[in-house]
């Protein structure tokens, strides 16, 4: 009797494993890219503490200890690099959190198939596009002698033509602007996902109850979206010592005149790595980064296993 029930469970087991076999293999390209490019570059945490001499080789260099991390801290650009970094990446994600939930808000009413459609390749084609060319796109905007905002609208309205390119004032609001225009396609598709595994039956139990559009976005949609949005906010949060290094480079034309709103620790060591050819100082900064994420995001979701556990990532 036992050694029947014991087939019967190698069989389940068995057809089991041949039901989730294509679920497994199509997990394999994923699993291999983050092997490769996440797990196999720490095997090299090692060169952030060696003074990195190429006649003797990576290996055979002479360690130095914390020298490649006192370097990000000695300059006088330290504050500005590590100030422009996390305060653009905390407006980064309030504003993706409330822009992007609108939109999908806005997008989940919509009842036309064929607009829903357009609206939804419209608003992730700016994710598709390359940041060199968004660069060029906003240089058509801003150019100070034929671009559309100097030569269309201030000589239109007979004022002098700005020049964005060295006036450094403009530009926290044009990164923020290129930024919430190229990602907020994709985050609002996520959250948009989401709204639409939401029971139907509470929406229509609502309007029976006489709440409208209103009422059932904030009683229903909103504390619906929590968990999607925590998760964001907690993915997020973990990058916030991390750049757009294309945004940051790119779109201001890597000016001169600009660093001291531009200059984020990404730029700032790409621009160090240039000049002085120092992978050890640069390893340390990419070592420097993600320690600090780890430990914001396992503070951040600690705070949130506090006050709402369910929706904590671990």
């Amino acid at each position: 009797m036992k050694s029947k029930q014991g087939e019967i469970m190698a069989n389940k087991k068995k057809a089991n494993w041949k039901a989730q076999l294509p679920l497994l293999l199509m997990t394999v390209p994923g699993m291999l890219y983050l092997f490769i490019n996440n797990y196999i570059p720490i095997c090299g945490l090692f060169i952030a503490f060696k003074d990195i001499d190429y006649s003797k080789g990576i290996f055979k260099s002479d360690w130095n200890g914390f020298e490649n991390f006192k370097y990000l801290f000695r300059t006088e650009d330290a504050f500005i690099i590590t100030r422009n970094t996390i305060l653009y990446n905390l407006t980064f994600i309030i504003l993706n959190v409330v822009i992007c939930v609108a939109v999908a808000v806005m997008l989940s009413e919509v009842s036309k198939k064929f607009m829903m459609k357009f609206y939804q390749t419209a608003l992730l084609l700016p994710h598709l596009i390359s940041i060199i060319i968004i660069a060029y796109i906003a240089y058509a905007f801003l150019n100070s002698d034929t671009g559309f905002i100097n030569h269309s609208i201030q000589e239109a309205m007979g004022r002098d033509p700005v020049n964005f390119y060295a006036d450094p004032k403009y530009w926290p609001f044009i990164l923020v602007i290129v930024q919430v225009w190229k990602t907020m396609g994709y985050t609002s598709i996520i959250y948009f996902s989401a709204i639409l595994g939401i029971d139907r039956s509470l929406y229509e139990a609502a309007v029976v109850d006489g709440a409208g559009k209103m009422k059932q976005i904030f009683y229903i949609t909103l504390p619906l979206l929590r968990p999607t949005i925590i998760t964001m906010v907690l993915m997020n949060v973990g990058r916030i010592f991390y750049s757009d290094f294309g945004l940051f480079l790119q779109v201001p034309m890597n000016q001169g005149a600009l660093f001291n709103v531009t200059n984020t620790i990404d730029t700032y060591v790409y621009r160090a790595l240039l000049l002085n050819n120092d992978i050890g100082m640069a390893s340390a900064a990419g070592l420097y980064q993600s320690i600090v994420g780890f430990l914001l995001v396992l503070g951040a979701n600690l705070l949130v296993r506090k006050m709402d556990p369910e929706n904590a990532l671990f």
